[in-house]
């Protein structure tokens, strides 16, 4: 994606974000009384506002020297989810076996990130494109791979690459454990800032949406 900049929005700042997934459903009221629900979206979509997470002045000229440097809601970038950014729960450390990312069959050798919400047919499986560089574990059937000699990852696709030598076998489980930003950017073409309204204790909106890589 040419106009993304691989740098994450300040840390300290969407960690204070609110927000959160949003799903879009297309409701068809039926003549019987009964609906017809359609998924719009395959995945879901993320707004946040990170306004909330502004605690001083040095915070807001962080802000917008970050929002210059962008262009605006021009150029997207890293955004830490300060819900969702890791493999595991939050309050873990992520482990080589946290999620399935398919079989091996002797062959192939690239594997998507992915994390799943929920159990069984139901589960949702999210594509992971922005893992954190140095977070990423892999095993092969339970038993964790050293990077880089058996596997490397690119960090701007979330797609795991075993080294020749290294293919997952045939019926081999492939599993990860990793960090992750997602891919975003602004979602307003202004900021608008009060000093005094500032300091009487009223934040700046800054919204910022989640896009698709």
């Amino acid at each position: 994606m040419d106009s993304f900049h691989d740098v994450r929005f300040p840390t300290s700042i969407s960690f204070g974000a609110t927000g959160g997934p949003e799903r879009r459903v297309e409701i068809v009221a039926l003549t019987s009384g009964r609906e017809k629900r359609n998924l719009r979206f395959a995945h879901s979509r993320r707004h946040f506002d990170a306004g909330t997470g502004v605690r001083s002045l040095a915070d807001l000229h962080e802000i917008v020297a970050f929002f210059e440097a962008r262009r605006g809601s021009y150029h997207s970038f890293r955004f830490r989810d300060p819900f969702d950014m890791k493999s595991c729960v939050p309050d873990a450390a992520p482990a080589p076996d946290d999620q399935a990312l398919g079989t091996g069959d002797g062959a192939r050798a690239d594997f998507q990130l992915v994390k799943r919400y929920g159990e069984g047919g139901d589960a949702y499986q999210r594509p992971i494109r922005k893992p954190v560089a140095g977070t990423v574990r892999v095993a092969v059937d339970g038993v964790e791979r050293a990077a880089p000699a058996q596997f490397s990852v690119d960090h701007a696709t979330g797609i795991v690459t075993f080294a020749p030598g290294a293919v997952p076998a045939p019926g081999a489980l492939v599993s990860a454990g990793f960090a992750f930003d997602i891919a975003a950017r602004f979602d307003t073409e202004r900021i608008a800032i009060s000093l005094s309204a500032f300091k009487a204790g009223q934040i700046p909106s800054i919204p910022v949406i989640e896009i698709e890589p």
